[in-house]
């Protein structure tokens, strides 16, 4: 599945200048959860996130690939790839 939906995203993802870095589906708290976890250059904001979930949904519901209901959760790695770094 998540190969799948690695496949579907990545490249709208990319375009955008960000990095999707992991697709993750499965039950969290007995809920069904895709998780995206995107990276780019410097660090990811709130605003990142808002962004490609809006990539993300009209792709998501136009291709329909998961048939049950699930939360998307959209997220940055926990440190990010930036120039500031060292």
């Amino acid at each position: 599945m998540e190969d799948k939906i690695r496949n579907l995203l990545e490249s709208a993802i990319e375009e955008e200048g960000y990095i999707l870095d992991e697709v993750f589906y499965g039950k969290e708290d007995n809920v069904n959860t895709l998780r995206l976890v995107i990276d780019k250059k410097g660090y990811i904001n709130v605003g990142d996130c808002v962004k490609v979930n809006e990539i993300v949904n009209p792709i998501l519901d136009e291709a329909d690939p998961i048939s049950e209901s699930y939360v998307l959760d959209i997220c940055s790695k926990e440190k990010g790839s930036g120039e500031d770094e060292q």
